[in-house]
């Protein structure tokens, strides 16, 4: 004798799911033929059906998180996304043209840091992060900035100051943080010139609306 186990689909209660518009399906139909009518969210409100964009939110000033938000940016404008980044907080080094060419890249606090050449003196060890202790040495974090710079070389991804002007020329909309921008007392001469504005969080927050939103 055999029973067959039924999984419900239904979810439990109170859990809400998330929409995320109508690309990539069909949309419901109030006539039983699929892809008929307009996708709505789950309280009858019409799901955002504009252009496709990107909001990011860049909050570090390490060389290591300046760069993520840039590749993903400037890759969304090759598929033709709307791309918006706001720089806040020890992000805002990025756009300040006195500190975006002078990055820095640390050990400290990284356990995924692990250094490729290593795997030639041993097979195995490029994958072993490298100890914390190393992080306090003395000059160790400008050996892990010309490191990680030479990596990027060789892979020919341009610096942060050359990539901001490569997203400026390819169309992203960049803002700094008004907040962030009173607290270090900086002057607009020292943004990046295709920082479009210094706004507040809440302007980025209605720039924002219908986009996917990424946090770094």
């Amino acid at each position: 004798m055999s029973t067959t186990t039924t999984r419900s689909t239904t979810p439990p209660a109170g859990f809400i799911m998330p929409d995320f518009g109508d690309k990539g399906r069909a949309a419901p139909s109030t006539n039983g033929t699929p892809g008929t009518a307009t996708a709505t969210e789950g309280a009858g409100a019409p799901a955002y059906s504009g252009p496709r964009k990107m909001a990011f939110i860049c909050s570090k000033g390490n060389l290591d998180m300046a760069y993520p938000a840039l590749i993903m940016g400037n890759a969304a404008l090759g598929e033709g996304v709307e791309v918006h980044i706001f720089f806040t907080f020890w992000g805002l080094d990025i756009v300040n043209t006195k500190t975006n060419d002078k990055l820095k890249f640390t050990l400290s606090g990284n356990t995924a840091m692990h250094m490729p050449d290593l795997g030639r003196i041993k097979p195995g060890l490029e994958h072993v992060s490298m100890p914390q202790v190393l992080g306090n040495l003395p000059g160790m974090t400008g050996y892990a900035t010309r490191m990680m710079n030479k990596q990027m070389e060789e892979q020919e991804i341009p610096t942060v100051p050359e990539f901001l002007d490569l997203l400026q020329a390819s169309g992203a909309h960049m803002y700094a943080c008004r907040l962030t921008y009173d607290m270090m007392k900086l002057l607009e001469a020292d943004l990046h010139p295709g920082v479009e504005g210094v706004i507040s969080a809440g302007d980025f927050i209605d720039i924002a609306e219908g986009a996917q939103v990424v946090f770094v």
